[in-house]
């Protein structure tokens, strides 16, 4: 048995100060193959003609599911306690960005 695992099946999740941090993102950018998903995070600043990929999660498709599943729960529960999130409309952001989606 792994020491992160316990008896009772729990995991023990360690964060560092530096990811505890987080990276600030304003666009995602989500491609897929038919055995994964690819999550960029990007921070896009108006006027600027140029942007780079803070983060890419990299999930099989079970987890984008459940990640989707999660997130909706969450999205939710917050709306529950501060009233629904206002989608505003924004134009489209021209992208040039790497491949499509096909792997």
């Amino acid at each position: 048995m792994s020491d992160k695992t316990k008896k009772d099946g729990s995991i023990n999740i360690e964060l560092d100060p530096e990811t505890a941090q987080g990276i600030y993102s304003n666009l995602a950018i989500i491609n897929h193959s038919a055995s994964e998903f690819v999550v960029d995070f990007i921070n896009i600043m108006p006027g600027a003609p140029k942007a780079k990929v803070r983060s890419r999660i990299i999930l099989t498709p079970q987890h984008a599911k459940r990640f989707l599943k999660a997130l909706g729960e969450n999205v939710q529960r917050f709306e529950g306690a501060h009233g629904e999130i206002k989608d505003y409309e924004q134009p489209p952001i021209p992208l040039n960005f790497g491949p499509t989606g096909e792997a």
